[in-house]
């Protein structure tokens, strides 16, 4: 029997999780380990770049699962995505179970590990059964997982759920680790729902879920949540703190691999327009924006934003996607102040190589939503930014960027023109210097941490020789 080791690698089916999990999935493969990397059918037929990830990672094996929705069914964004975990929890489970079995039974090369997304956790819970060992995987920060765990509490003492006409502004006890930091509106967003709203109890019962002997892998980094880390280690039998992991991949592998892999676990095509669109506007001056592959907002408020950042006189990108905006209120008419401001200093695009973009020297400040991705890429390209926090990890996260790191400012809960406008001054122009000082710092830390003598080439190391000992 082949002792090598092969490791499956589930992923929870969207885009923010596919790319970092790919990301660790092309590391193992670089050092010579099996494996199999499992997407929904519907993922797996929008995956950009299989031929070349099949030529780089030849030990790289693309399966697929039925996530149960019909083919038309869009998924995403955001509001879609309560009936995609329902789907996987009622139908995805008992196939992933029989192909495990099947996969694990194999007399050559079965599964010795299975790494799996958190919020997978029947994953981890059906590898045991099998006697697999088994590896969580949380795509967000240290600090948004650890609120997570810390949800028992905060409804023990009545910060949560968190409803529309409470003070947002009162201060949370019951995270140790961050008293006096937090207000109620930089809860995570699930935390806004009752009691009994299920995405809060799946997250309650998932994270308790992760801690039952397990390890954990988290995309940071040992300097940027040292504090937090250290509440969560008691937790866990082992902490592989392997972040940035785009970054990490580009230390391990080299920048030609990447570059033949300019799609790297996206599900959109980007269009790479806008890099010709950058090359022609001065150094540091347009101002990026993007909001994720999930993040919708209404007609008024993409006139805010749109109106905001035509009156602050940058020139700037923004993906603007299809699927991104609900409602028809205000109709479709585009005002001429906005046409014209627009083909002067603007430029539309359904979906941008964002690593590419951030690197660009003619981009100055990062509009974001505030994904843990999106940090991450900004902080490696030293880009300052503004957030616009909107679901999910994003409200702890945009604090963490404004007020722990002081990288950005925080937008959350607001969206009017005057606002976008004075944000983007202050991060182009009035706070410009102080930002970039703190940016520069945290970025180095960054670039410190995946070079060879750095905490997470170490991590990934140590992570590399425990799947080894199968």
């Amino acid at each position: 029997m082949d002792h090598q080791p092969h490791v499956l690698i589930l992923p929870f089916p969207a885009q923010g999780h596919i790319k970092p999990l790919l990301s660790l999935a092309a590391l193992l493969c670089h050092a010579g380990v099996h494996v199999t990397f499992l997407n929904t059918e519907h993922n797996h037929r929008r995956l950009t770049d299989l031929q070349a990830l099949s030529t780089h990672f030849p030990t790289l094996h693309l399966e697929s699962i039925s996530d149960g929705l019909p083919t038309d069914h869009p998924r995403s964004p955001i509001h879609r995505i309560p009936e995609l975990i329902s789907s996987i929890m009622s139908l995805t489970k008992p196939l992933f179970r029989q192909l495990l079995a099947d996969l694990s039974s194999k007399s050559e090369r079965p599964v010795t590990c299975v790494i799996a997304d958190g919020i997978m956790s029947f994953a981890i819970d059906f590898a045991k059964e099998l006697g697999i060992r088994t590896i969580s995987f949380r795509v967000f920060s240290a600090a948004c997982l650890w609120s997570f765990f810390c949800l028992p509490k905060l409804i023990e003492e009545g910060h949560v759920p968190v409803r529309a006409n409470d003070d947002l502004d009162c201060t949370v006890t019951g995270i140790p680790g961050m008293e006096g930091l937090l207000r109620r509106r930089d809860l995570p967003s699930i935390c806004r729902q009752e009691l009994d709203g299920p995405t809060l109890q799946l997250f309650i019962k998932e994270t308790q879920a992760m801690t039952q002997g397990s390890p954990l892998i988290l995309n940071t980094f040992d300097n940027l949540e040292a504090s937090i880390l250290s509440h969560l280690a008691p937790l866990f039998s082992k902490i592989y703190t392997i972040g940035p992991l785009h970054a990490l991949l580009r230390s391990r592998i080299g920048e030609d691999v990447l570059q033949s892999l300019s799609s790297f676990g996206n599900l959109r095509e980007a269009d790479r327009s806008c890099m010709t669109w950058l090359d022609s506007q001065p150094l540091r001056s347009v101002v990026y924006v993007s909001f994720g592959s999930l993040v919708i907002m209404t007609r008024g408020q993409l006139m805010e934003l749109w109106h905001g950042l035509v009156n602050s006189g940058k020139p700037f990108l923004w993906v603007k996607r299809h699927d991104s905006i609900v409602g028809v209120e205000g109709g479709s008419t585009i005002p001429m102040e906005l046409q014209e401001g627009t083909k002067e200093r603007g430029f539309f695009v359904e979906w941008a190589p964002q690593e590419e973009v951030l690197a660009h020297p003619a981009v100055g400040g990062f509009f974001t939503h505030a994904g843990w991705n999106s940090i991450l890429e900004g902080i490696l390209a030293g880009v300052p930014m503004i957030c616009w926090p909107q679901f999910g990890d994003h409200q702890i996260n945009s604090k963490w960027v404004s007020d722990v790191w002081m990288i950005g400012l925080d937008m959350k809960d607001t969206c009017d023109r005057s606002t976008v406008e004075r944000m983007i001054k202050t991060l182009m122009e009035d706070r410009r210097e102080e930002i970039i000082g703190s940016m520069d710092g945290i970025a180095k830390l960054a670039h410190d941490c995946v070079s060879q003598c750095g905490s997470s080439y170490h991590n990934l190391d140590k992570l590399i020789e425990d799947i080894r000992q199968v």
